[in-house]
């Protein structure tokens, strides 16, 4: 399950209903604000979550808030009655300080809650079972991270997630965005440091079948990455390069071998293109082969000649092998998801 996260400071416009929307096409199912209200206009946000709620209904993807007592107050509501928020369209709340376990456990029998994935302990959690807590409607949540060299360590985050899905509970994480990013750092907003920076779609990739939600912290993905989430739903890996992408060949669908190559990604549909009696490739200039460069075994290879490639590893230089570009730095960790049978397709671009 993806997601995308929408901030209550700003008015939502029409722009932003209409990103939202096209979201949703492209498989977003939910949606994550944050309700720690400033004290100096708190009807401001109750009218926005009212607005924000009413298009997740209507275009039926989940809403869940970040909220706070203070935060409730100045909606109107308490821990008692916080449920009756799914009368604006709020589907969940994420929960932390100041709640006690009885509220969580009350709560958890009429919406969707979500704790604190990182600070929760097993002691927190038998006090809340001790209470009623239905752990099915219990998920946890990691945090983001704006601010550089704070961002989780993956080994701890592993290990965190396997003890909260040992106890039933499903786990959230934040990916950056590489669209509009939110101030005041700008850094991207990522749960794990390793994916600052990152392409949004791989980072959503390698968590796909390790935590159960993904959302974008920031504010929006780019128009490539938008492609990228939508050609995913048809099951192709989309790969910018650099190089000489002007053949078909080189533009349309591919998929990789059913019994995948310790070394390279390989084309099943390049050999039958590149098949003795088509016209075969000269040899070019030999080139070294470093990770994510795209090659086409030329005639020297014989029976390979015309297989397509793409290297997953450094590779030394081969007569029998044409270099004809490389996949960009930002997508090369894409290519460890391209398994056996996975489509995939080059699109190729000028610089990186």
């Amino acid at each position: 399950m993806k997601g995308l996260a929408v901030y209550l400071s700003e008015p939502l416009i029409d722009e932003a209903k209409d990103s939202i929307r096209q979201m949703r096409t492209i498989g977003f199912t939910s949606i994550f604000t944050s309700l720690h209200i400033p004290e100096d206009d708190p009807s401001l946000y109750t009218e926005r979550l009212r607005t924000l709620g009413q298009l997740a209904q209507q275009l039926e993807m989940e809403l869940v808030a970040d909220i706070a007592p203070t935060s409730l107050a100045a909606l109107g509501k308490t821990w008692e009655d916080a449920d009756t928020l799914t009368e604006w369209g709020v589907t969940g709340l994420r929960v932390d300080y100041g709640v006690t376990p009885k509220q969580v456990a009350d709560l958890s029998k009429q919406m969707m809650v979500a704790l604190n994935a990182s600070t929760l302990t097993a002691v927190e959690l038998d006090a809340m079972k001790a209470e009623g807590l239905v752990l099915e409607q219990v998920e946890a949540w990691h945090n983001f991270y704006p601010r550089p060299e704070t961002g989780l360590d993956r080994d701890w985050f592993n290990d965190k997630n396997r003890w909260l899905r040992e106890q039933g509970i499903r786990v959230q994480a934040f990916i950056p965005g590489d669209g509009q990013l939110r101030g005041p750092l700008y850094e991207t907003l990522p749960t794990l440091e390793d994916h600052r920076g990152q392409s949004p779609f791989a980072c959503y990739l390698e968590l796909e079948t390790s935590v159960d939600r993904i959302l974008v912290g920031d504010l929006g993905l780019s128009d490539t990455t938008m492609r990228q989430f939508a050609a995913y739903q048809e099951g192709i890996i989309v790969l910018r390069a650099t190089g000489q992408g002007g053949d078909s060949l080189l533009k349309s669908v591919q998929t990789n071998r059913m019994d995948p190559a310790r070394d390279v990604i390989r084309s099943v549909e390049s050999r039958t293109y590149g098949r003795p009696g088509d016209e075969l490739l000269e040899p070019a200039t030999v080139s070294d082969r470093p990770l994510g460069s795209i090659t086409i075994d030329n005639l020297r290879y014989g029976r390979y000649a015309g297989e397509l490639q793409i290297t997953k590893r450094d590779l030394a230089a081969d007569e029998r092998v044409n270099v004809i570009g490389r996949v960009i730095e930002v997508e090369r960790p894409l290519l460890q998801q391209i398994g056996p049978g996975v489509r995939f397709r080059l699109e190729w671009v000028e610089t990186e």
